[in-house]
């Protein structure tokens, strides 16, 4: 799946959760293509095709408006409206809207989509409609930074060269952010793809430490069985691994502390540790941790 398909995915998931928060019985949305400029590409509850393909500008109609503002914006009758231009009216007009609502989608300071939603009658949207949408966009906002952050470590595992221990240390954190990052991922392409990424950086040979002693050898290579942990038993472990306590480590996975520790008690008892630190080793050289 693609960036863009994936991004239209998580799209149409909010539109409709736009109109179950707030009743509103249409809503239609889109990214932003270039910037200062909202393509609508999805709609739920229309009746025509009319919206479908529209290119908002900054500034121009309700959207526009939420697009240069940066902020949510609500009109009660869309085409009396005297707060905003009226350059697609005809559009509206032909969806028979009159209240209308448009939600910016902003990410790290920049606008990248609006969420709208719409009645057909001329009635208040009041606050409780607002904010509903409002967390729609929301969670629009909360997807595209996973992404982005996604490919952006992604990319950080394919750049390090494991020729010195920083180096090395540095694959490590990366290993231990793609696993905490990939429960997070709604695209299952992407999250396998992270996933794979992790079985390559886990099963790459560390380097000899500067003490000459022989790097650590994965079970797999040695000829010993193999050790099994469950996922997330390995997602605690590569944190740990980095140093996390168990409170970060929580934090970081989205688990409960308590959940967090019930984990590495597990790791440790298949791994034979005594110690977090025997478990990292341990897992190590099992192939499971860089």
């Amino acid at each position: 799946m693609t960036a863009e398909a994936a991004e239209a995915v998580e799209m149409r998931a909010a539109l409709v959760r736009l109109r179950r928060g707030t009743g509103l019985p249409v809503a239609f949305g889109g990214l932003t293509p270039t910037a200062g400029q909202v393509r609508i590409a999805e709609l739920s509850g229309a009746a025509t095709h009319a919206l479908r393909g529209l290119a908002v500008s900054a500034g121009n109609g309700l959207g526009g408006k939420a697009l240069s503002l940066a902020r949510a914006c609500a009109v009660t009758d869309y085409q009396d409206s005297r707060h905003i231009s009226h350059e697609y009216d005809a559009a509206v007009a032909a969806e028979g809207l009159r209240s209308v609502l448009a939600v910016p989608v902003v990410v790290r300071h920049r606008v990248r989509g609006v969420l709208y939603g719409a009645l057909r009658a001329a009635q208040p949207l009041g606050d409780r409609v607002l904010t509903a949408a409002v967390m729609a966009a929301r969670d629009v906002e909360h997807a595209l930074v996973v992404r982005d952050e996604a490919r952006t470590l992604l990319a950080a595992a394919s750049a390090p060269e494991a020729g010195s221990g920083a180096a090395w240390e540095e694959v490590r954190e990366v290993h231990g952010a793609l696993r905490a990052l990939a429960p997070k991922i709604v695209d299952p392409a992407l999250r396998a793809e992270l996933l794979a990424v992790c079985g390559r950086l886990a099963s790459a040979s560390a380097p000899a430490p500067q003490s000459g002693r022989a790097p650590l050898v994965s079970a797999a290579r040695s000829g010993a069985a193999p050790v099994v942990l469950a996922p997330r038993e390995v997602d605690v472990l590569a944190c740990v691994a980095t140093g996390a306590t168990n409170a970060a480590a929580a934090e970081r996975l989205g688990l409960r502390p308590e959940t967090v520790k019930g984990y590495l008690r597990a790791a440790m008892r298949k791994l034979g540790a005594h110690t977090r630190g025997e478990a990292v080793v341990g897992a190590r050289r099992a192939g499971l941790l860089p």
